[in-house]
């Protein structure tokens, strides 16, 4: 998830030639660009998490670089999961033939991802693919789109995080992950009670 900087936009050419225009006050200078298909070109932090599919619970949220590779993120954290899980969902962004192979090699984790179009020149990618359209697979990316992508946006609604609220990456760092920490022990307790792990805002920011 890409969260805007707090304070004016530093556009990229300006960035790239650490050009600070004049009257440009309040600029968050650690922030980075990205775009994804649903937010364009956005200049700010991004976060990365970990969502459970069996059960809706937060495994992790934190801060990363906006300009970050999410599939390579997702590789280093999966270390930390070994044993505990059989399959590990992304996006496209995740769909590279190597990682799909270390994953399973070096963690024993099925990469589950969609793939690019006309990808398929060699016999390795052509496997991979196919292991991608079956049907468990599919289940999982299907169960992805409805725990992943909305639990992000818990995050995003509770804490009103459309903009950051501070500037620099040690300070959005340890905000980020207060955050998280808060929706865990949050939506553990409405586990723990049986009840839904989505509808937690009021556990964390207490009642009205």
């Amino acid at each position: 998830m890409m969260v805007k900087a707090k304070g004016p936009v530093w556009h990229k050419k300006d960035k790239a030639a650490n050009h600070i225009p004049p009257r440009l006050t309040g600029l968050d200078k650690e922030a980075t660009w990205s775009k994804s298909r649903a937010d364009g070109w956005v200049y700010g932090h991004g976060t990365f998490s970990i969502v459970s599919h069996k059960t809706p619970v937060l495994g992790c949220f934190m801060w990363m670089t906006n300009s970050a590779h999410e599939g390579k993120r997702m590789y280093e954290e999966a270390a930390y999961y070994q044993g505990s899980l059989t399959y590990l969902a992304m996006d496209s962004k995740a769909d590279d033939q190597s990682m799909f192979q270390e994953l399973k090699e070096n963690y024993q984790i099925n990469l589950v991802t969609v793939c690019r179009k006309n990808m398929n020149k060699t016999e390795n990618r052509r496997k991979m693919i196919q292991a991608m359209q079956s049907k468990r697979n599919q289940n999982i990316l299907k169960e992805r789109g409805q725990t992943v992508e909305p639990m992000q946006g818990i995050v995003k609604d509770i804490f009103e995080l459309d903009r950051c609220w501070m500037r620099s990456d040690a300070s959005n760092r340890w905000l980020f992950a207060a955050m998280g920490i808060s929706v865990q022990i949050a939506q553990l307790k409405a586990y723990k009670e049986n009840k839904s792990t989505w509808k937690i805002k009021s556990e964390v920011l207490g009642e009205p």
